[in-house]
């Protein structure tokens, strides 16, 4: 799995001439083996550098086990620099060979699939998941005080005593709530340890509401959608079922999201869209969350000397008067500074209000 660690290392890395990153998708619903075998050999027909195709190779018919749903494989033969990282969620085939690993389909992944909580519920005790790019990383459990129902007229008849049947019902109505309650407090801790970006509840309608109502108001602020599922469920139920959810309240959020900042950028409220001021608001390290459209691809020009990135041709660095490079693609670079800065990257499947605005947009730490 890939893991943060991973990720920070493809940001930092550099190679002194190229490297191949290369995107193969391997979902089993999408052809068999050979198939996916024939797609690997017209990407690497692409690639002009023997050694690291020599290597891919080699990798894919002796180590690879075409498990999982796509690869994401990264060479530098001339740095002795292989990693290699299987997937559970299926990705666009693609060979990119530039002087950094092609990172933007990660942040896609990343904003599609990372970092799911999931809390399935009932009156009695609680079930956890964590859930990263379409895999289970940990699942815990809490079992409150049991919930025994008494037949009607059982124990004494005289309403409002514990044992009769007013009694009886508040005493369970107030045990349910106990450990609902219990089980707010745990999944508060599990979500924070495991840094999760979005919540999802599974349980009766009852159930989970009341749940929800217990959590603290920044979980509930991250809950994004909830459905009926039996605690007997099985941790693949479970995912199927959030990770469907959850694409679809991302689709919904995406809209809102994108309205609020062209709103924003119109009041000139710490929102900017467009390449060029995107771009400068990027040079100031301004930016909290990158907003991309997928696949999007823009030219642009970087000062090799200090870094600047333009999206207008200049002789020279305005800033230092460095020489200035022509980029074929300064999305994927102002993607990697995003996240190399800690900031966040959205990637929209279609969005025609940010097309028309220049199909990227930041809103801004200040």
């Amino acid at each position: 799995m890939l893991t943060d660690r991973d990720l920070r290392e493809l940001l930092d890395f550099q190679a002194p001439n190229a490297v191949v990153s290369l995107y193969l998708n391997t979902d089993p619903s999408e052809g068999n083996k050979e198939t996916h075998r024939r797609h690997l050999r017209a990407l690497l027909r692409q690639v002009e550098l023997p050694s690291d195709v020599e290597v891919i190779e080699r990798y894919f018919e002796h180590e690879f086990d075409w498990a999982g749903r796509s690869v994401a494989v990264f060479s530098c033969a001339t740095r002795d620099w292989f990693r290699s990282f299987s997937l559970a969620v299926p990705l666009r085939s693609r060979v990119r060979v530039g002087d950094r690993p092609h990172v933007k389909p990660l942040a896609d992944l990343l904003d599609s699939y990372g970092g799911y909580g999931v809390a399935i519920v009932d009156k009695q005790g609680a079930r956890f998941f964590y859930f990263h790019l379409g895999e289970l990383v940990e699942q815990e459990g809490v079992v409150g005080e049991i919930v025994r129902h008494t037949k009607r007229g059982g124990g004494s008849q005289a309403a409002g005593r514990r044992g009769g049947i007013a009694g009886q019902t508040n005493y369970i109505e107030e045990l349910a709530e106990r450990n609902l309650r219990e089980a707010a407090e745990y999944a508060a801790r599990f979500f924070a340890e495991n840094n999760v970006r979005r919540i999802l509840i599974g349980g009766t309608e009852e159930n989970v509401n009341l749940f929800r109502g217990f959590l603290p108001k920044t979980w509930q602020s991250l809950v994004v959608g909830t459905f009926p599922m039996s605690m007997a469920a099985s941790h693949t139920e479970v995912l199927e079922r959030a990770m469907k959810i959850g694409e679809e309240a991302e689709r919904h959020q995406e809209s809102r999201r994108v309205e609020a900042l062209i709103t924003a950028a119109a009041k000139g409220k710490n929102a900017v869209l467009g390449l060029e001021d995107t771009l400068n608001a990027l040079n100031d390290g301004r930016i909290h969350t990158l907003f991309i459209l997928e696949g999007d691809r823009q030219p642009g020009y970087q000062c090799g000397q200090c870094d600047y990135l333009t999206s207008v041709e200049v002789p020279r660095c305005p800033y230092c008067g460095g020489q200035v490079k022509s980029i074929p693609d300064m999305v994927e670079l102002a993607v990697r500074r995003v996240m190399q800065n800690g900031g966040e990257v959205e990637v929209l499947r279609q969005n025609e209000a940010l097309a028309k605005k220049g199909r990227i947009g930041a809103l801004l730490r200040y």
